[in-house]
């Protein structure tokens, strides 16, 4: 099953702060819905557990992430592979930063994800939401963080 979504946040923050934020691993990892643990392999690379539940289908899902930092272009790119309890996801998502003129940057996000196996087969409107709800919690959980 193919899922894409894609959206944006304003973040009270510059331009440079966001990127200082979203090009950090650790930082990036801690944003995800509920995650349980991130381990930083290296600048670009990072392993993240996280709870998953869509439907009946409920457990604990190891994700790689690998970063892919383009600063000039102020673009983040991301590719994701996982999965838990027999199924599988992968997804790949960019963020693109501007400069909202106010002190604020917008951060335009946008993803296409692949699933396989029982979470696959919950049906597609369920787990359309279900992602789309996980994907926007996670950016504005980055907002967040400058609000605090």
């Amino acid at each position: 099953m193919n899922l894409q979504n894609s959206g944006e946040e304003k973040i009270p923050a510059s331009l440079d702060a966001v990127w200082a934020f979203i090009a950090d691993p650790g930082k990036v990892g801690h944003c995800f819905p509920d995650v349980v643990d991130v381990a930083v392999q290296d600048p670009t690379h990072f392993t993240a557990t996280v709870n998953v539940g869509v439907g009946p289908v409920r457990g604990k899902f190891k994700i790689k992430v690998e970063m892919q930092p383009d600063a000039s272009a102020r673009r983040m790119g991301m590719k994701m592979s996982g999965g838990g309890f027999g199924s599988a996801v992968d997804l790949t998502a960019t963020a693109d930063l501007v400069d909202g003129g106010d002190g604020t940057t917008l951060l335009k996000w946008g993803g296409q994800a692949e699933a396989r196996g029982p979470i696959a087969a919950v049906g597609g409107r369920v787990l359309d939401a279900q992602a789309r709800k996980l994907i926007e919690q996670a950016f504005s959980n980055v907002r967040r963080q400058f609000e605090s």
